[in-house]
């Protein structure tokens, strides 16, 4: 395993991170096989799992909590807090008063006095960042996480970001994770590039775009389910998107047949090359998707094959807009003044 430097900190990660939005009731509820799951990533040399309290409710946290007992210092731990978790109105976004209760809970149910890295899973626009960034150098200070990312900012809100730090003499945000797939290249236009200036790490999420690059969905076969954590459109077989998707999916196939990969491996192994990516996370929800991600690791993409992928999918271009999960959506109907 090569491992590589974590933005600027100084942590070595593995090029794939483990990600546990599939352990509990939104993928595997079979606690023993995601605890077998986890402990196979481990020995295979991954050694950063990444979770957040909103998934299956606290039940990934408490899966991940049990699988690192006796192993915990093997591991660089992320979570992330901002989701709602509740019906009551402050038990979510990016107050101080909802992060100091989030932390508490993650915490307790990962069976850890810290957290290596915490992250805001989505910007809050309602939230002044510096009192989001207050909190958590707060908790910095008293050891409870070691480090604070962002997940699913926007360029400029990544900017806006480390000046209100640099500003506040508060700790930065030196992590981002936002989406990045062969099918979902928004962020080369401007997340990447400001990640790498200002020196941070890129842990991207959904590099087999929701299973559309794993061979799950293609032409003129029954449509498959999907997980309920998973938006509807991204897989509405009726959107022109989605069926330029299908045709594109197509000729990646071949491309990855002529190279002598499987789709996964190829998705995979083309997500981890970028330069200003620091690791992908995968999310198996079965041991099965798990061996079928870790080839990928040792996959070198030829030019050839770099050159045609951005034939099909040209560099900063998203093929379904209803995949950008990322940034506050301004120009959404319900955002515009008509």
């Amino acid at each position: 395993m090569q491992y590589r430097p974590l933005g600027r900190t100084g942590v070595q990660v593995s090029p794939l991170t483990l990600g546990a939005m599939m352990f509990g009731p939104w993928g595997n509820d079979d606690h023993e096989d995601s605890v077998r799951i986890i402990h196979r990533a481990l020995d295979a040399g991954i050694n950063f799992i990444d979770t957040a309290d909103v998934y299956s409710a606290g039940v990934s946290e408490e899966i991940v909590g049990e699988a690192l007992k006796g192993r915990r210092d093997e591991v660089f731990l992320a979570s992330k807090f901002f989701m709602p978790m509740g019906e009551d109105p402050n038990h979510r976004g990016g107050s101080r008063r909802w992060i100091m209760r989030a932390v508490e809970d993650s915490l307790r149910r990962l069976g850890t006095d810290h957290l290596d890295l915490y992250q805001v899973h989505r910007p809050d626009p309602a939230v002044d960042v510096t009192e989001t960034l207050g909190a958590l150098t707060d908790l910095v200070r008293q050891g409870k996480i070691r480090y604070i990312g962002s997940s699913s900012y926007s360029g400029s809100q990544i900017v806006e970001a480390q000046w209100a730090s640099r500003e506040g003499h508060l700790e930065r945000f030196v992590t981002e994770q936002p989406p990045y797939s062969i099918l979902v290249r928004g962020i080369e236009e401007d997340v990447l590039p400001a990640v790498q200036r200002h020196g941070m790490g890129t842990l991207t999420y959904s590099p087999l775009s929701g299973g559309w690059l794993s061979g799950r969905w293609r032409k003129g076969a029954d449509a498959a389910p999907t997980s309920s954590a998973r938006p509807g459109a991204r897989f509405d077989m009726s959107s022109p998107a989605n069926q330029r998707k299908l045709d594109i999916v197509e000729e990646l196939a071949q491309l990855a047949e002529q190279a002598g990969l499987s789709l996964i491996e190829m998705s995979i192994a083309w997500v981890i090359r970028h330069p200003g990516v620091t690791s992908a996370i995968v999310g198996p929800r079965t041991m099965e998707q798990l061996e079928a991600y870790l080839p990928a690791l040792d996959v070198s993409l030829t030019d050839d094959v770099l050159d045609r992928i951005d034939e099909l999918v040209a560099p900063g271009v998203t093929v379904n807009p209803d995949d950008n999960s990322y940034g506050t959506h301004e120009l959404t109907p319900a955002a515009r003044r008509r």
